[in-house]
């Protein structure tokens, strides 16, 4: 039975939030998982990760979750971006209108099939829904079209491939990301 508490970061807590971003990114998935490699990450100083974690712990802009064991350590991590409309995205688009956008989904790999990456996704989700001003229309994802494991997950969580793909990523020019969403649920649902 998973013992985990799923919580948003805090601001202090970076040092925490760096060491589970560099294990994320040392997982053999994280070629196909991640944008940003090992070595990026490494580089950075402390300031971007101070900064990274501030951001993500209030407001509107951002929010990481994390699913935290009894004894304190982390066991993942999965972060909203609110992409505001009328905005250009990641990818060069402008988004319509309000969205949130999941990133960073991790959960290490000996907590894998525990249910951690459910608990993750509905905090967040939680989280994207009660936004107002304006509300989120929906929540999406990118997938990398060789990771069948993660996009099996998102598929039995409800998310539905968009049919929109991006190709090329910084360490891939040739990769191919598949835009899956979820629709805001109707109120009373």
């Amino acid at each position: 039975m998973n013992q985990h508490g799923v919580r948003p970061v805090s601001a202090g807590e970076w040092e925490k939030v760096k060491e589970l971003r560099l294990s994320a990114l040392r997982d053999p998935a994280a070629p196909v998982a991640f944008l940003e490699s090992i070595v990026e990450a490494e580089s950075q100083p402390d300031e971007f990760w101070q900064g990274r974690t501030a951001r993500a712990s209030s407001g509107r802009a951002a929010r990481q979750f994390v699913a935290e064991a009894p004894d304190g350590s982390w066991d993942g991590s999965v972060t909203v971006l609110v992409e505001e409309g009328g905005t250009v995205d990641y990818f060069g688009e402008v988004v319509e209108k309000a969205q949130g956008h999941l990133v960073g989904v991790f959960v290490r790999p000996g907590q894998r099939g525990t249910g951690l990456t459910g608990a993750l996704f509905a905090a967040a989700l939680e989280w994207a829904w009660s936004l107002e001003g304006p509300a989120l229309g929906r929540v999406r994802l990118f997938v990398h079209e060789d990771n069948g494991r993660a996009e099996a997950f998102y598929r039995r969580y409800g998310f539905v491939a968009s049919g929109r793909i991006v190709v090329g990523t910084p360490s891939d020019p040739e990769a191919r990301e598949l835009e899956y969403v979820l629709e805001r649920p109707a109120v009373g649902s």
